[in-house]
């Protein structure tokens, strides 16, 4: 599994948590899109939106499903012992049905993990707010279930991308825009699986989100939260030997070198920003 996650940025780990535990937070989704939209989960005759957005849901189960013990050996084994948040909320669920239409959020990109002064989205080489970045599987996701795009092997590209900019971070638009030109020859990788994987991924893989095909024949439902650290920043870029920042010290070790903590960014050879 590390030796995975250090090559391609991502693992899977099947029966992360129980089927019995997707179908109860699947069945709370289906009342919460009831009672805020009109949508059924089970009936198609009300799927008209490619993606439904539904707000963080509190509920016991929902923080169960990130509370297993194979999910804490897996962020143990990629974060380090003590060194992760646990999870009390999964974010917000992308709701996608097969049914036509763009999504209109589908483009290649890095998770953003801060604000910036201004409060718009940054990211940092030393990853301020984000750990990992997971793929929750409550339902099947298989190749016409509109699975995240990874593309594998990224994140060691990424890295090398931010370490100009230091700890202070780089506007996330604009970054992402280099970090998707930079990383186009990638392969891809489609995030599929059972309900109950889960999909763990390194904050500096690019990703994008796909359309369902009308071939599926039921609504796909994940959530994507971080993993947060449990102080900040996520990486250790001097002494740290976790595999997540591993990868970040090995990239930045050939010909590249971090900036000082606290420095301005500064723009990379070849940045529009």
């Amino acid at each position: 599994m590390i030796e995975q996650f250090v090559r391609e940025g991502w693992v899977h780990v099947p029966g992360a948590f129980t089927t019995a535990a997707a179908a109860r937070c699947r069945a709370l989704l289906r009342a919460e899109l009831l009672r805020t939209e009109g949508v059924d989960l089970d009936d198609p005759a009300g799927w008209t939106a490619p993606v439904l957005r539904v707000a963080g849901m509190g509920d016991a189960a929902f923080a169960a499903s990130a509370d297993t013990p194979a999910l804490h050996a897996a962020f143990d084994a990629l974060v380090g012992p003590g060194r992760w948040r646990p999870r009390t909320g999964m974010g917000t669920f992308p709701v996608r049905f097969p049914v036509p239409g763009a999504p209109g959020d589908d483009g290649w990109h890095v998770e953003s993990s801060f604000a910036g002064p201004d409060g718009g989205p940054r990211l940092s080489v030393d990853s301020r707010g984000r750990s990992l970045l997971m793929l929750f599987l409550y339902s099947d996701v298989g190749p016409d279930d509109a699975p995240t795009l990874l593309r594998s092997g990224s994140h060691h590209e990424v890295a090398r991308l931010l370490a100009p900019y230091g700890t202070a971070g780089a506007d996330w638009l604009p970054f992402c825009a280099e970090a998707v030109r930079a990383t186009a020859g990638c392969p891809e990788v489609a995030a599929t699986g059972r309900a109950g994987d889960v999909h763990l991924v390194h904050p500096f893989v690019v990703h994008r989100a796909q359309a369902m095909s009308p071939a599926a024949r039921r609504p796909r439902v994940i959530a994507q939260p971080p993993l947060e650290p449990a102080s900040e920043p996520a990486f250790d870029l001097r002494a740290g030997t976790a595999p997540a920042e591993r990868v970040v010290r090995e990239a930045l070790g050939r010909g590249v070198r971090a900036a000082p903590r606290g420095s301005a960014p500064r723009r990379p050879p070849g940045s529009s920003r």
